[in-house]
């Protein structure tokens, strides 16, 4: 489900910046279908699905999308850029002319989709379960 309050965040940005906001906008929603949009923070657009999935913010040089795994989530690919001792989210940053590896930031999507179904990151990482990729 879109929130219109999304949109007039991406409409106010460059561009560029809406390409890519637009692209991971549709990533989120075909990782689940179920995913809702918010704003967070006044006028952050997150999209949640029985907790954050990820976030959107637009920085000046770049788009960052902020992945909400408690870096439980595989990276093979090497798309974090920033965070990876956070614990709680990791970065995904764009910059005008990148292209969006989107099989790996679908793939991680739809695995904290379903850490999030499973009762979330820290619900997993206290049990010490292993994070299986998702089919």
């Amino acid at each position: 489900m879109t929130d219109p309050r999304v949109d007039d965040y991406i409409d106010r940005l460059p561009e560029w910046q809406q390409r890519i906001c637009h692209e991971v906008r549709a990533l989120v929603h075909e990782a689940d279908p179920a995913v809702e949009e918010t704003i967070k923070r006044t006028v952050q657009p997150y999209f949640v699905l029985q907790g954050n999935v990820c976030a959107l913010l637009a920085a000046k040089t770049h788009v960052n999308v902020f992945v909400y795994d408690g870096a439980m989530v595989p990276d093979p690919d090497g798309i974090i850029t920033a965070g990876h001792d956070n614990k709680t989210a990791r970065t995904v940053s764009f910059r005008e002319g990148e292209q969006i590896n989107k099989p790996a930031l679908l793939a991680m999507f739809r695995q904290i989709i379903a850490n999030n179904k499973a009762g979330g990151w820290r619900k997993l990482q206290q049990e010490g379960l292993p994070n299986a990729p998702v089919d």
